[in-house]
């Protein structure tokens, strides 16, 4: 296993292999999202482009990407992920966002969620940042297609010093697998405080 940090030309030539990994990680609870390839491509294509961007890539023996985690600076990068800071009066240009992380089911358990955290945050402070924050999908806890052994991150984020930010909530749209159109979905932000 080989854990990198890509930037720049090199993250823009990950960005294929990037979009078929978040749609085939994210079809699973509990984002249950049907992407497609051409979206997928054109939001990290538009990632790739904000202040202070990074992707975070696990690749296998084989060179195979297995898992990426991506950043970028808050402000910039997507109206939705500022509008709940500013609207509370927080100055979001000092937040690093912490986008998505996903890793092969097979490949979990093995430290690279935490690799993924520490390089994404050591970016940040690198950088200038006082924090960095993360959103997650909240669904019902009785939701019809949440698996049995359905594990939460919950104490994960709260090991790497994260607290869920009451109040600060974001709105995407997205077609779930088991739905004909896309619906709303509230996005909690996470956020931890760097010393």
């Amino acid at each position: 296993m080989r854990i990198s940090t890509l930037t720049g030309p090199d993250l823009e030539r990950a960005l294929p292999e990037l979009a078929r990994l978040r749609i085939e990680v994210f079809r699973a609870y509990p984002y249950l999202y049907d992407g497609s390839l051409d979206y997928e491509q054109s939001y990290l294509a538009s990632f790739a482009e904000a202040t202070d961007s990074i992707a975070v890539v696990a690749e296998n023996d084989h060179g195979r990407i297995v898992g990426c985690a991506t950043g970028s600076a808050l402000e910039g990068h997507n109206e939705e992920f500022g509008e709940p800071f500013r609207a509370r009066g927080i100055d979001a240009a000092r937040i690093f966002y912490c986008g998505e992380s996903v890793l092969d089911p097979s490949f979990r358990g093995r430290g690279i969620g935490h690799a993924f955290f520490d390089a994404r945050e050591a970016h940040a402070r690198a950088r200038g940042y006082c924090s960095s924050a993360f959103c997650a999908v909240v669904r019902p806890d009785n939701h019809p297609l949440k698996p049995a052994d359905y594990s939460p991150l919950e104490p994960f984020w709260k090991k790497r010093g994260y607290r869920k930010a009451e109040g600060l909530i974001a709105t995407f749209h997205w077609k779930d697998i088991d739905q004909a159109d896309e619906t709303a979905h509230p996005m909690q932000f996470w956020i931890r405080e760097f010393d």
